[in-house]
């Protein structure tokens, strides 16, 4: 259901601040994703949440492991929009396919260095950057550093902004086959 205080918003009835950012998603994806219509009422927040994927995309972590990062914020916010679209997002790649299932449950990862990360942004996102001796060693020793830990904290951030925003204008997840519910991940 679509929450009614938040209309999505096209690059003609958005604020003037927001319509080159709602043009320009526009264009990239062949339509205005829900979160950036609804977001572009605050172009404050909008151009700031762009912004930061555009950021975390330059990081050091590859594909995979910015939708790993992503998944793992995700599911634990219970963000049904960002899960369904990462998921949709993995699945288009057979080597990350296999990953799809655990990151939804929040089950460990059948890759042991993907797996360390997964476990480092979880401990990140829920101690709030405090991460236990035993989960740091297990990120260096999967060949992750301090530069890693950063762009993870950035990606932590981009999507506790993302999700919290999605889930609080009730983002319409466009990606119906892969429908996810909070639930699915206890």
């Amino acid at each position: 259901m679509t929450n009614p205080r938040f209309e999505h918003l096209t690059a003609l009835t958005a604020p003037e601040a927001s319509r080159p950012l709602v043009a320009a998603s526009g264009k990239r994806f062949g339509f205005v994703p829900s979160p950036i219509g609804k977001a572009a009422r605050s172009p404050a927040t909008l151009a700031h949440s762009l912004a930061g994927f555009a950021a975390f995309e330059r990081s050091s972590l590859s594909a995979v492991e910015r939708e790993v990062v992503a998944m793992t914020v995700a599911t634990r916010n219970g963000c049904e929009y960002c899960v369904a679209m990462h998921s949709a997002l993995l699945s288009r790649d057979a080597a990350a396919a296999p990953l799809v299932g655990a990151l939804r449950e929040g089950a460990p990862l059948p890759d042991a260095r993907l797996e360390a990360l997964r476990r480092f942004t979880r401990a990140v996102h829920e101690g709030s950057g405090r991460v236990d001796r035993e989960t740091w060693e297990a990120f260096r020793a999967a060949g992750y550093d301090e530069t890693t830990a950063l762009d993870v904290v950035l990606g932590v951030g981009v999507y506790v902004l993302s999700t919290t925003m999605n889930i609080l204008v009730d983002a319409d997840p466009p990606f119906a086959a892969f429908a996810w519910s909070p639930a699915a991940a206890r």
